[in-house]
């Protein structure tokens, strides 16, 4: 019994670390500049206070999906669509082009932008992880 739940633990945990590690990768592909640069090159801190916005964003409804799942192919249809909404999310702030464009102020620097990027991030994650409680 106690292995058999600890091999469901490592089947769950082991797939969300898999779902965070794409959304890792997609996440710098929807968004209009070069994340693991401005992060790790440029130590562009609120480029590094988005990301890691958006990976508390993901792990919210992950979280969410992990305690309501029937089983695991439930755990992974809602951790899918939880990750693909943050990706949406990211692609369409990041995208919108005005005076107050993230893409911009994230490649400048600006770490109130960076803040807010996260904080949106978080607040999608929230309702994403409360729409998923039925």
């Amino acid at each position: 019994m106690l292995f058999g739940s600890f091999l469901f633990f490592t089947l769950f945990f082991l797939s969300a670390i898999l779902i965070v590690a794409m959304f890792l990768y997609l996440y710098a592909i929807v968004t209009p500049y070069d994340d693991y640069k401005l992060i790790f090159q440029e130590n562009n801190s609120a480029a590094a206070i988005g990301f890691g916005g958006a990976i508390v964003g993901l792990c919210i409804p992950l979280y969410s999906a992990l305690v309501s799942s029937v089983s695991y192919v439930d755990f992974i249809i809602w951790a899918t669509v939880a990750m693909i909404i943050q990706l949406l999310f990211a692609l369409i702030i990041t995208r919108v082009k005005s005076r107050f464009s993230f893409e911009k102020l994230i490649n400048d620097g600006l770490v109130s932008a960076g803040i807010l990027m996260a904080f949106l991030s978080i607040s999608i994650g929230l309702l994403n992880a409360g729409s998923m409680s039925y």
